[in-house]
């Protein structure tokens, strides 16, 4: 079998014997020795019966000793672990287990993998059948749960032959670290979709502007509001009369992404569709890298920044394949904090790094409290030199109860609650729109759409 090249690197190892007694007796043998008993019955009026018992079982002891003797050593077997795919957040994967049998028989056995909790929610188990000098393979199921890094554990063996009177037990070293992804098939999904779609057509298209500080694009004559300072006069010399030069706008900018990590983003919301409940903040770095795929495709430069009480990663803007990687495996990284996030740190980190003008995309929560909250006044002091998309995460649950009509006295009081808070919120985010800034509040599940769709009408507008 042909391993992803990208896929985490296999784990191999040999067996060795598992406990101080590695063996033990298959089923076939105790149903021998049950039926051994059997003897005890005519024993009543024959006593010499029992001795026949004695022989019965003294018979299977010995096949079970030759059995055991045939098995093949631990040693003569090898384990391995293929990843099919590179994990990725709620992204259903495959494993697959592969077994080496060096021995003289055909043999039959069950291993169990240590998986992590955050692959599976139970061990996975397999069996195979793996003759004398072959290889046999099976695979079993993950779905992510979370991302960052995991650790797989060792393989736990039972095999026997086709007697099945005997049995070994034997353990393999496999363990290793692997680190689950953010959900790339949901980017990749996004940039396919927009590469199809009209936007992404109009983003191709180049609107030509005329104006100092931009990039040459060619020659045409003269119209009247022409400015005179765009006269080319070798190219008017040439051709005897007014002859204008024509710029472009510059369309590779820069767009940074900026991740809240506090306790906020930590609440968990389910799937819409499927039976798992994963955290704002995953939605967030889903949603990011979505974003960041499609800027990369448009030509713009990406940078990230993804804070907690301490800034957890910085990556500083670029482009090209390996700057995608870097991205991806510094979202993988980000994990929730149970404290309030630093905003003040983060704005001051990106202000210091970024002096040029860029496009802030900030996926943040914050509380409805009496004061305005401090993620607020941030966003508007960045707004002084950047352009600044600022994203609140809703809650969907409290949406839903805004939304319902009370049926009793309980519901009323927690449906004026939730219009308070939905009040609260709408009036923030308007005073961040009326300061300059690009504010939204989006539900979790159309949060990478609706990111990657404001991004394009931004390009589209030429609002940076």
């Amino acid at each position: 079998m042909i391993e992803n090249p990208l896929a985490p690197p296999a784990a191999v190892a040999r067996a060795r014997p598992n406990g101080r007694i590695p063996f033990g007796f298959g089923p076939r043998f105790f149903v021998a020795i049950l039926l051994g008993f059997g003897w005890l019955i005519p024993a009543w009026w024959f006593p010499r019966m029992i001795a026949a018992m004695f022989l019965w079982d003294g018979v299977f002891v010995a096949a079970w000793l030759w059995d055991f003797l045939q098995l093949p050593s631990p040693s003569q077997l090898e384990l391995r672990r293929i990843w099919r795919t590179r994990p990725a957040l709620a992204c259903a994967s495959s494993i697959a287990i592969e077994v080496t049998n060096s021995g003289r028989i055909t043999i039959r056995a069950r291993i169990t993998d240590e998986t992590p909790l955050t692959l599976r929610t139970e061990p996975a188990s397999v069996e195979l059948k793996v003759r004398a000098g072959g290889t046999a393979q099976a695979k079993y199921e993950i779905l992510p749960a979370e991302r960052g890094d995991a650790r797989a554990g060792r393989m736990f063996v039972t095999y026997q032959s086709a007697m099945r009177l005997a049995e070994r037990w034997a353990v393999a070293d496999t363990a290793q670290a692997v680190r689950v992804l953010p959900n790339i098939e949901e980017a990749k999904q996004h940039t396919l979709y927009l590469i199809r779609s009209r936007q992404i057509e109009m983003e191709k298209r180049r609107r030509r502007q005329r104006g100092i500080g931009r990039e040459f694009d060619s020659l045409r004559e003269y119209r009247e509001g022409d400015e005179i300072r765009d006269i080319s006069w070798t190219a008017t010399a040439r051709r005897n009369h007014l002859i204008t030069r024509v710029f472009e706008i510059e369309r590779s900018q820069i767009v940074w992404l900026v991740l809240d990590a506090g306790r906020l983003l930590r609440s968990q919301v389910e799937e819409p569709g499927r039976a798992l409940r994963i955290s704002k903040l995953d939605y967030a770095v889903n949603a990011a890298l979505s974003l960041a795929q499609v800027a990369l495709h448009c030509g713009d430069r990406v940078g990230l920044l993804a804070y907690g009480r301490r800034i957890q990663q910085n990556v500083n803007a670029a482009r090209g394949h390996r700057h995608v990687r870097a991205i991806v495996e510094s979202l993988s990284q980000v994990h929730g904090e149970a404290g309030e996030a630093d905003h003040a740190r983060a704005a001051h980190s990106l202000l210091t790094t970024q002096k040029r003008r860029s496009l802030v995309v900030w996926i943040t929560d914050f509380a409805e409290t009496a004061t305005t909250p401090e993620v607020i006044d941030y966003a508007m002091h960045m707004t002084l030199r950047h352009l600044v998309l600022f994203v609140a995460m809703g809650q969907p649950d409290l949406t839903l109860l805004a939304n319902t009509t009370p049926a009793t006295k309980e519901d009323m009081y927690r449906h004026v609650a939730a219009l308070e808070i939905s009040h609260r919120r709408d009036v923030l985010l308007r005073g961040l729109r009326q300061r300059g800034v690009l504010a939204l509040e989006l539900m979790p599940n159309v949060l990478a759409s609706s990111l990657v769709n404001q991004y394009l009408n931004i390009k589209e507008r030429s609002l940076l």
